[in-house]
């Protein structure tokens, strides 16, 4: 029997990819975003798709209830891949600012999970995946507010993974390093509304960080959105799951150095790398 499969952020990137991609391989993907418009871009490409806004309870619900409603009451996976980054140095990041990094990031991200639970439970397995980052583990300058998100995430699957050992339900973080999508325009959006350069400390840094998010050149090591979708397979078919997968070579280089340099010469190389 096809595997039902729950995606948020489909509307590009990372979630648009993997959405096609576990399509033709022959899962039942149910394919949601915020925007209506990318919702309706997304069925006229042959997708299942729904609304769903990690900002709206509302929409979650609707959005479960429209896909369970299909599959008779069953979800085999959901994978937690809708985020996005709000740059910025930390003392210029507003209580708002930080609430709604949040608000999408971990709070909507956990809420869906919550609502999944039950019916896991009920069938005895099931699969939560979460896209986390290399920044879930690696806190990296001017990148503050997704650093955190990122390691609340990777906190909440930690702990869940103990607490659901012997459900049947398997808790799995997926952490990329750079990769080819939307993400540093979307960046860029949220850097220009939310961050007052003219009257932060910071403000020759962002001048640097401006150039960085308005360039077309990919960072170091990056990689398309397929790396994700391969490792995303691989997590969703392996009969044990392993807790965490790394994506690309920068994220599978810094958790082997957090293992073994002091915080002093890890904080120098993650200064580094995120110049």
């Amino acid at each position: 029997m096809s595997k039902f499969i729950l995606i948020t952020g489909c509307s590009t990137g990372i979630g648009y990819t993997c959405a096609h991609g576990l399509q033709k391989l022959g899962y039942t993907v149910f394919a949601t975003c915020r925007k209506v418009e990318d919702v309706k871009r997304l069925k006229a490409e042959g997708l299942n798709a729904f609304r769903l806004d990690l900002y709206d309870s509302t929409s979650m619900h609707e959005a479960l209830a429209w896909m369970l409603s299909q599959t008779g009451g069953r979800i085999d996976v959901l994978f937690n891949n809708g985020a996005y980054g709000q740059p910025g140095a930390v003392e210029d990041l507003k209580r708002n600012v930080l609430r709604e990094q949040f608000e999408t990031n971990v709070f909507g991200t956990q809420e869906l999970t919550n609502l999944v639970l039950p019916y896991m439970r009920t069938q005895k397995n099931g699969r939560i995946i979460y896209n986390s980052s290399i920044l879930g583990f690696v806190a990296m300058s001017y990148r503050g507010a997704y650093n955190a998100s990122k390691f609340a995430i990777e906190g909440l699957a930690d702990t869940m993974r103990l607490e659901l050992h012997g459900s049947g339900v398997e808790v799995i973080l997926i952490e990329p390093g750079p990769i080819r999508s939307h993400f540093r325009k979307n960046a860029l959006a949220k850097f220009l509304e939310h961050i007052d350069q003219k009257n932060s400390a910071h403000q020759e840094v962002y001048a640097k960080t401006l150039r960085r998010l308005e360039g077309s050149g990919d960072a170091p090591f990056t990689l398309s959105a397929e790396a994700v979708l391969d490792v995303l397979i691989k997590a969703i078919e392996a009969k044990k799951p392993k807790a965490r997968y790394g994506v690309t070579f920068p994220t599978k280089l810094f958790a082997v150095l957090k293992r073994i340099f002091p915080t002093t010469m890890m904080d120098y190389v993650a200064r580094k790398a995120g110049e």
